[in-house]
């Protein structure tokens, strides 16, 4: 399912918009959070010569996802994020050609930056505490993360990108965020104005949505539970 919100700037002098382009992927779980760091891996270079940035999200509730951020003052975000899908398109044939060397070396990759030691004790003991604080409790997650990226296979990570990414996955969840700056007013009011796009539900009240969503179950509720 996609979700699209569309709202004006907050500051009618500022002149830039800005989008989020957000999916949803999966709850804290060690394959799926490898595969989701490698394709941002793979996506981070091509995505910033031609979206400027991508990032792995995951937030205080253990919810791991994928976000497109981009600004712009020259165009719309409607149309920027029709960019971000049209890449996901061209990016298939990147994933679907990759060889198995490619892999291999970007799974390396992923796999040196992990093993990298923490810089310092503030870096560290942040660590420690992410864990305490969403309640996910995994401080082996490292290693843990690290061994599922030794098992994984090229297969698997194709068929992550086929569930969950590519355009018209069967698991997909996005949430577009359109912001419109004082520059394209005139596209704000044709783009709300207009009939929802194809399989897309345009938002209209960001708190009713939010409060009609089902949630994830949290890792906190667990620790009653807990037996030793």
């Amino acid at each position: 399912m996609s979700y699209v919100y569309p709202i004006k700037g907050l500051n009618p002098s500022n002149e830039n918009s800005a989008l989020v382009h957000y999916i949803q992927v999966h709850q804290d779980e060690f394959m799926l959070n490898v595969k989701l760091q490698l394709f941002t891996l793979i996506a981070t270079q091509p995505t910033f010569q031609q979206l400027r940035t991508v990032e792995q999200l995951g937030n205080d509730y253990g919810i791991r996802g994928l976000q497109f951020i981009v600004q712009s003052t020259v165009k719309d975000p409607g149309y920027i994020d029709l960019r971000v899908e049209a890449f996901l398109r061209l990016f298939e044939n990147k994933i679907y050609e990759m060889t198995d060397v490619e892999f291999k070396s970007n799974v390396k990759a992923l796999i040196d930056t992990k093993l990298e030691k923490h810089k310092n004790l503030w870096e560290e003991s942040g660590f420690y505490w992410h864990e305490i604080v969403v309640g996910t409790l995994k401080f082996d997650r490292i290693e843990c993360e690290v061994a599922a990226l030794e098992r994984l296979t090229k297969q698997e990570f194709v068929d992550f990108f086929d569930e969950y990414i590519r355009i018209g996955a069967p698991q997909k969840r996005t949430l577009s965020i359109r912001v419109y700056g004082s520059l394209h007013s005139l596209e704000y009011t044709s783009d709300t104005g207009e009939q929802a796009e194809l399989n897309k539900v345009q938002i209209e009240d960001i708190y009713s949505f939010r409060r009609s969503q089902p949630l994830h179950s949290s890792f906190k509720g667990s620790f009653d539970r807990t037996k030793l």
